[in-house]
């Protein structure tokens, strides 16, 4: 036996094919639900949905596989048969994470949530605590991004899955990591989606870049919203995933007095109460509004933390100086850096030079904690022209700068695949589109986006080529050679310093004291017991320290200390620890002691 039911407004009529058998189905009841209760359903089972005179079947718009792809037919799968062995797993607080992005498709060579395992180990020797993992949720063809997903509760076959997709999970847990997975609930895919056939799932009263806005406040809305709701419980319930990365939620538009994203941050802490299990929220956003982290009982949206892109966007473009156009306009100075590092939003109410208007607003009383910060991600790496990393624009040297900042700065790091040893491969965008057409309009926008910054037209990887998908694919036979073994030694140094020491996990922004030359390019970062000091300009610069202190880390050899001065070369930085006079030892022997 197993019960269908599908939301369907819009056409007069439904009738279920299952297998090669056609059945009827009853409704619509006043909410416009469709039923039918089939004795001889079974797992493994292909349906589809007829609408109205309509004899071309459609897959299930919460369907949980589909083994065809997004125009195939939908199977049946149960959830219940997976055997997960994490019954007493508790995730670490996200407070203290350390982030890991990765693209399971590239990620290792054979691009499978299986083959992904074998990596677990490595990267609980990093240091890692949380794995967030790009969208999975199935896409038209065979290799993409994720973020054009159609069948949002299916996990791409291309993976492995959504057996595959849950062993993957139970080994995260076993090895002690979390997993945290970016879900797209701002639009539909381009290709595949069928959802609109049955009812008001988008509007053409709001618009994203990618087309029509998801309908969370018009005619409908209510089933829409449930939707949305049900696809985040079911990735935490059934599939056991400990958080998820909302994308782009500036691309949301709900005026309802409850606002989506309120209601979904409200729902998933009852789900928290109810297994006994913290499920965190993060989102993407680039409104610079407070309110987003703001927790439900302020008058906020209720989401646990949000993407720091001021942070990235200010340490970049001191990093690399040529940077011209985009949000380079806004940035470029050590000052906004500075103010990254204390305040979070550089544009908390400024005019922006980008924008053509003031943005944002300060984020005043919220810890550094609610906010994740980064050098390189998905979007950092894969949105540049031929998908370059940073060590490949900015140098050795300064990448390690880079890494030596995010991992001591006050809010919760993220590094993307590869960053962690100076990959070589790029991360390029790619797409697989079946339909010519669009696959036409992929490759010509892509080029002609990079055309207005500079870029040859030629030099730009065609997207749907199979090979700019293959060039992507990390290579892990060179993680323990030459640089990428020294990027990889310093990383890992970073993070168990970080891990080990409580200035460094402290998110009350007013214990962090920053100071900068703007001539000179150098910034110090004190937060307690520990100075953190980067020097970018041309020259080596002096500075002094307490007495007690001591380098921890340097990122040149050529760093030098004699008694209280520290002497920092030209791009370089150094992490330099204070002893705790009050105990009589290290910040790092306290934290041992006091929290075993």
């Amino acid at each position: 036996m197993h019960k269908f039911t599908i939301w369907a407004p819009k056409p007069k009529l439904v009738r279920l094919r299952l297998g090669d058998t056609i059945y009827p189905m009853q409704g619509p009841d006043e909410r416009g639900y469709w039923r039918a209760s089939i004795e001889e359903a079974r797992p493994g089972m292909k349906y589809g949905f007829l609408l109205d005179e309509d004899l071309t079947p459609y897959p299930d718009p919460r369907s949980l596989l589909q083994l065809n792809g997004v125009h195939g037919l939908s199977t049946i799968f149960d959830q219940r048969s997976y055997r997960w062995d994490d019954a007493n797993w508790q995730p670490p607080p996200l407070s203290s994470a350390v982030m890991y992005e990765l693209h399971v498709g590239t990620f290792t060579h054979e691009g499978t949530f299986d083959a992904a395992i074998s990596r677990l180990p490595y990267l609980f020797d990093l240091g890692v605590t949380h794995i967030e993992v790009m969208p999975i949720a199935e896409f038209a063809g065979d290799r993409g991004w994720g973020y054009d997903g159609v069948d949002l509760f299916a996990v791409s076959r291309a993976y492995g899955g959504p057996d595959g997709f849950k062993r993957f999970v139970n080994a995260c847990h076993l090895q002690g990591l979390a997993v945290i997975l970016d879900v797209v609930y701002n639009h539909f895919g381009p290709v595949g989606n069928y959802a609109g056939k049955f009812g008001p799932y988008v509007t053409d009263r709001h618009h994203t870049p990618w087309g029509d806005a998801i309908n969370f406040e018009d005619k409908g809305s209510d089933e829409v919203r449930q939707f949305f709701f049900d696809n985040a419980i079911t990735w935490m319930r059934d599939f056991h995933v400990d958080g998820l990365r909302l994308d782009a939620i500036h691309e949301i538009v709900d005026r309802s007095a409850v606002h989506f994203l309120e209601e979904l941050s409200a729902r998933i802490d009852n789900l928290s109460a109810t297994m006994g299990r913290k499920f965190s929220i993060i989102a993407e956003s680039d409104l610079n509004n407070p309110m987003v982290v703001t927790p439900i009982e302020a008058n906020g949206l209720g989401i646990d933390a949000q993407w720091a892109d001021d942070f990235h966007h200010a340490l970049f473009s001191v990093l690399h100086v040529d940077g011209v156009g985009g949000y380079n306009d806004d940035f470029g100075l050590f000052q906004y850096l500075a103010k990254a590092l204390r305040q979070m939003f550089v544009y908390d109410g400024i005019y922006s030079n980008y924008r053509g208007r003031s943005h944002g607003r300060p984020a005043d009383g919220l810890s550094a904690h609610r906010f994740v910060g980064f050098i390189q991600n998905h979007d950092q790496v894969g949105n540049r022209a031929t998908g370059d990393r940073l060590h490949q624009i900015v140098g050795v040297p300064r990448t390690k700068v880079a890494l030596g900042l995010v991992l001591t700065a006050p809010f919760i790091p993220l590094l993307f695949q590869g960053e962690e040893f100076a990959a070589s491969t790029p991360f390029l965008y790619f797409a697989d589109h079946e339909d010519a057409e669009m696959a036409k309009l992929v490759s010509e926008g892509r080029k002609r986006e990079f055309a207005s910054f500079g870029w040859d037209a030629s030099q730009i990887p065609n997207p749907e080529d199979v090979d700019t998908f293959l060039k992507s694919r990390l290579n892990w036979g060179e993680v323990n050679e030459g640089v990428h073994a020294e990027v990889l030694e310093w990383t890992r140094d970073l993070i168990q310093l970080r891990r080990s020491c409580l200035s460094l996990n402290d998110g009350d922004r007013g214990h962090v004291q920053v100071t900068f030359d703007e001539n000179q390019k150098w910034l110090r970062m004190d937060r307690h017991l520990v100075t953190v000091l980067m020097n970018l300009g041309q020259q080596s610069v002096e500075f002094t320290v307490d007495a007690g202190a001591k380098v921890a880390l340097a990122s040149d050899a050529a760093v030098t200390q004699q008694g209280g001065s520290i002497t920092i070369p030209c791009d370089s930085i150094a992490i330099v620890k204070v002893e705790d006079e009050a105990h009589g030892t290290r910040s790092s022997d306290w934290f041992s002691r006091e929290f075993r």
